[in-house]
């Protein structure tokens, strides 16, 4: 018969040396911000999406012969579609309404699994102590670390929920904090 106990052994130990391989991987150390590269990638990409979303919505003008189609025509056409696509968003941008209690309702529903207990170094709500480093930043970079996650914080204006929400939630916990 076959002894599975040396097998069972090495499988528990490959199970937790990979959790403990994926833990230290997802919260590192590293105090450097990477919004500063992060935020100059993106307007590139929603340009791109953008350009790409209506060079397909166009299907009647993208059959064009090869051999005629120049390359100077193309990049006037794509040169218009990038200034579309950057003075587009300055238009939309008008500040949403949030309910009173919407920060609240966000705090008990994402931040409160970490925020309650201290999870990943999060400062407890309501602890002042916790808070006293965080508050010496402003409330700008609060908002943007909350909404594009640092260090151990994951980003938080994902999923369908906005940024005007988590800077509302980041509010209704400093308020238990002053």
């Amino acid at each position: 018969m076959i002894d599975i106990q040396p097998y069972m052994n090495k499988l528990k130990l490959s199970v937790i040396s990979m959790s403990v391989v994926f833990a230290v991987s997802a919260c590192s150390g590293d105090n450097t911000a990477t919004e500063e590269s992060t935020a100059a990638n993106e307007p590139a990409t929603a340009v791109e999406e953008k350009a790409v979303a209506e060079t397909e919505g166009t299907t009647s003008e993208s059959v064009v012969d090869p051999e005629t189609d120049t390359q100077p025509k193309a990049a006037t056409e794509s040169a218009e579609i990038v200034d579309e696509a950057v003075t587009t968003p300055e238009a939309d941008s008008e500040p949403e309404v949030l309910a009173a209690d919407a920060g609240a309702k966000l705090y008990e529903s994402n931040c409160q699994v970490c925020h309650a207990a201290g999870l990943l170094d999060a400062p407890k709500y309501g602890d002042t102590a916790a808070w006293a480093a965080r508050l010496t930043k402003d409330k700008e970079t609060l908002y943007m670390h909350s909404a594009k996650g640092f260090n151990k914080m994951p980003a938080q204006a994902v999923n369908g929920v906005t940024e005007a929400q988590v800077k509302a939630a980041v509010d209704y916990m400093l308020a238990s904090v002053s």
